[in-house]
């Protein structure tokens, strides 16, 4: 496994190859309906499929927020659609660790060595009914929408209303998919810019029937805070890795051509380097913080309004970094199979992340109901 303390050159020289190796495939999984199969491969025999379990290099017990951003941000660099399944993996097991039981933990953990999670909460008007049958047996009716991973995910967990005599609420539950009739799929609903190979189809889960062993936690837990809104701080991680893509393409494609010389180009790069660095800043900055407060029953909401603030100014970075990047390297850059063609559209797509205005609008909110903003953050 990489990420030991034993060998640090060799770990970094492994996750370097591991990264490569995502990156090179990327450019063949850019296909509607394509999966990223060969990139998963290499997260799986790299053993970072379950990096934050008890024990592993990045476990949650052990508070490893900032090495686990930047992963994130590495392997969006690499890809972004590996970065949005990866994370929504690493979504899942991070769920089942604050809401699992001793003995689902177990379950689910050893599933994770082989197994994809996932977590599907979006849908349309019709949603998700989790139907108590009684019996302790459940049964689905209705569908989600933009599941990331389809019908690669072997672990995907659900969020549903729960329809019993005894309890109500959202619910979560973890489909043991080797277990239930198969899930159908409609790749015909995802026909996006970008984002291709993350292959987030519909997923219609009528008649498929769960356990309650398969419920993860109470009714209404999957939207505690801060652990929800907290969790924008991952996707963002992911996302300021497209940015960090973007200047490393810029560069190359500059010095290719051998456009180094112009004032112009220099400032543009200039410009973008200092974006990305503030993005990291933001990031490692946040990990911090996150770790500190999320033990501090009493800085919920200081913690939600950093993670707000922290996904809107890394899609300001990523948004401002294209644009830069656009005018330095013209149309001839821009050209397909060009790897800017191709980030430019993923990371426009990705960056459409819900209610943007509501997440700036709370971060106001925030400091305005403070006393004073001397000490806000700090």
């Amino acid at each position: 496994m990489i990420f030991t303390e034993k060998d640090a050159l060799q770990d970094h020289l492994s996750m370097q190859k591991l990264l490569a190796g995502i990156a090179e495939f990327a450019v063949q999984s850019d296909c509607d309906g394509l999966f990223p199969e060969q990139e998963f491969n290499l997260l799986r025999e790299s053993g970072l499929l379950t990096i934050t379990l008890p024990d592993r290099a990045f476990s949650f017990d052990e508070q490893q927020t900032l090495s686990l951003f930047q992963l994130l941000k590495s392997i969006g660099k690499a890809s972004l659609p590996v970065g949005r399944i990866y994370e929504g993996h690493i979504n899942a097991l991070y769920l089942i660790s604050l809401f699992g039981d001793e003995i689902q933990k177990e379950r689910w953990y050893a599933d994770a060595c082989e197994n994809l999670f996932g977590v599907w909460n979006t849908q349309d008007s019709a949603g998700l009914g989790i139907h108590d049958l009684g019996n302790g047996r459940y049964r689905l009716n209705g569908s989600k929408t933009f599941c990331s991973g389809a019908g690669w995910i072997g672990r995907p967990l659900v969020t549903g209303k729960l329809i019993s005599a005894t309890k109500t609420g959202w619910q979560m539950c973890i489909i043991p998919t080797d277990e239930v009739k198969p899930i159908q799929e409609d790749s015909s609903f995802w026909t996006p810019l970008g984002m291709r190979a993350s292959a987030s189809f519909r997923m219609d889960f009528t008649g498929i029937e769960i356990t309650e062993k398969d419920l993860l936690g109470p009714p209404d837990a999957y939207y505690q805070q801060p652990y929800f809104g907290g969790g924008a701080l991952r996707f963002a991680a992911v996302q300021l890795g497209g940015a960090e893509a973007i200047l490393e393409e810029t560069h190359r494609f500059l010095n290719e051509m051998g456009r180094t010389e112009d004032p112009f180009q220099r400032n543009r790069t200039a410009e973008i380097s200092y974006l990305t660095e503030t993005g990291n800043l933001w990031i490692n900055q946040a990990a911090i913080n996150y770790d500190k407060w999320i033990t501090m029953q009493d800085s919920t909401e200081k913690l939600l309004a950093y993670a707000n603030m922290t996904r809107t100014v890394v899609e300001d970075i990523c948004l401002r970094s294209m644009h830069l990047a656009e005018k330095s390297v013209g149309s001839r850059g821009l050209m397909r199979p060009g790897i800017l063609e191709r980030l430019h559209r993923d990371l426009t797509t990705y960056l459409r992340q819900p209610a943007p205005d509501a997440a700036q609008m709370a971060v106001g909110k925030y400091v305005l109901d403070q006393k004073n903003t001397t000490t806000l953050w700090h």
